[in-house]
């Protein structure tokens, strides 16, 4: 029987892993564990060769505060073209609060320049400082990925905490990765969350997500899987994905009418 491997790519974990937003990372490695699958967890850092990166399966960016961005932007602008061509050629991908805004076009703090961001993603933040309060607090949003759930319905009610100062808008072809029923999301104007091109995800949520919301872990495997393997290769719930599932629906009944 072929034994399955993943490598999983964790851009910059000793300055982009707030609110333990590392938890992503040990979900990932779990399932795969439990699936039987070989994976490898290969920091992202000024280390890494261009060589590593193109044999990365799945790319996992974690939040960060505005001095560290600056920080990693300096490294990864020799590493841009190869992550935007992972992307493109449909490398699944979660940024989680800082690293989204670092793929996108442009992110302006609320002291200092503007950062120029790779351009993954048709998006551009703002950090107005202190004329607008932080987006902080639970959030519940609605996504829809095909077979997330593990049900034909594709809607699925994700969960999770906000704690950002800037404010994200999309362009106007960007798609959304979900709709806020509870919560700021983007900039708490237009009730969009995140974004999703291609196979790469970005957004807000930590908490962490994937431990709060496994239906996303496997759709992000399962894409990984798909991608390297070039065919479809499913992955089962545990006790634990139940566990957490139940727990996700009592947490998001308490937010909604």
């Amino acid at each position: 029987m072929e034994k399955l491997s993943l490598t999983i790519g964790w851009l910059y974990p000793e300055l982009m892993s707030t609110y333990g937003d590392r938890g992503n990372i040990q979900v990932l490695s779990k399932k795969c564990v439990w699936s039987n699958i070989k994976v490898k967890i290969l920091p992202i850092d000024h280390n890494t060769s261009i060589n590593e990166l193109k044999n990365i399966d799945l790319l996992f960016g974690g939040g960060s505060q505005d001095i560290q961005q600056e920080i990693v932007m300096r490294d990864l602008r020799g590493k841009g073209l190869v992550i935007k061509e992972l992307i493109e050629r449909n490398i699944p991908a979660l940024f989680v609060c800082g690293s989204p805004q670092i793929m996108g076009k442009y992110y302006e703090p609320a002291e200092g320049k503007k950062i120029e961001g790779l351009g993954v993603f048709d998006m551009t933040t703002l950090n107005p400082g202190l004329t607008k309060p932080r987006c902080i607090g639970n959030i519940i949003a609605e996504v829809e990925l095909d077979g997330t759930d593990g049900t034909d319905s594709p809607k699925t009610i994700i969960i999770g905490f906000e704690n950002h100062g800037g404010r994200t808008y999309l362009g106007k072809t960007a798609k959304p990765f979900a709709k806020v029923t509870h919560g700021f999301g983007n900039n708490g104007e237009d009730g969009t969350e995140g974004i999703i091109y291609k196979n790469a995800i970005g957004c807000y949520f930590h908490g962490p997500l994937l431990p709060k919301n496994p239906e996303i872990a496997n759709y992000l495997l399962k894409k990984a899987l798909s991608v390297k393997y070039n065919r479809e290769i499913g992955l089962r719930y545990n006790s634990d994905d139940i566990l957490s599932i139940k727990a996700k629906q009592i947490i998001s009944s308490r937010y909604i009418d």
